[in-house]
């Protein structure tokens, strides 16, 4: 995410708002000297040390209130992902954008869903993390389309050489999609 960040400070231009949902705390940090003066939000469902305690998937704020969001590494925790999907199209205006990174399993064609997988070990087995719901596939560029993005897929490849994919610890399915 940082790197597709640094390598488009163009997103940035001409944003005035950004919600990031769960926000990293390393990537908060260095979110705020990037945007400067520019209205900076921090959302998560625990409202613990962050700006507003919001349920993904039923945001309680207006239509197109934020010109920019950033959602990473939360979508495979909501149960109604979909609803979710299209509750961060709502908020964001018309002209922005929306970063979304999830666990991508590249292998398989479609996402992987089973709501008997409950056990946390199970899950892990399953959802490659005890607290996930699901292991997304490719196809979550089409879910993003259904919910009313125009969806471009970022892959490492994309952003950096071969050598400094390496040297930053990224995995080939580490995709950014930024939803317009």
């Amino acid at each position: 995410m940082w790197l597709f960040l640094q390598a488009h400070p163009e997103l940035f231009r001409d944003i005035g708002s950004l919600l990031h949902f769960a926000p990293e705390p390393w990537l908060r940090a260095r979110m705020k000297g990037l945007l400067g003066s520019k209205r900076y939000v921090t959302a998560d469902l625990n409202p613990e040390g962050v700006d507003l305690s919001l349920d993904i998937a039923d945001i309680d704020l207006p239509n197109a209130a934020f010109d920019a969001v950033i959602c990473s590494h939360v979508l495979e925790h909501v149960p109604d992902d979909r609803r979710a999907m299209a509750e961060l199209r709502r908020v964001v205006a018309e002209g922005g954008w929306c970063l979304v990174m999830v666990p991508l399993d590249t292998s398989r064609a479609e996402t992987y869903e089973d709501a008997t997988v409950t056990a946390p070990d199970d899950r892990e087995a399953h959802f490659w993390q005890h607290d996930h719901l699901r292991l997304y596939a490719p196809d979550i560029e089409q879910r993003l389309s259904d919910a009313g993005f125009s969806v471009e897929v970022i892959r490492p490849s994309d952003l950096v050489s071969a050598d400094r994919a390496v040297d930053a610890c990224l995995l080939g399915h580490d995709w950014v999609f930024l939803c317009r």
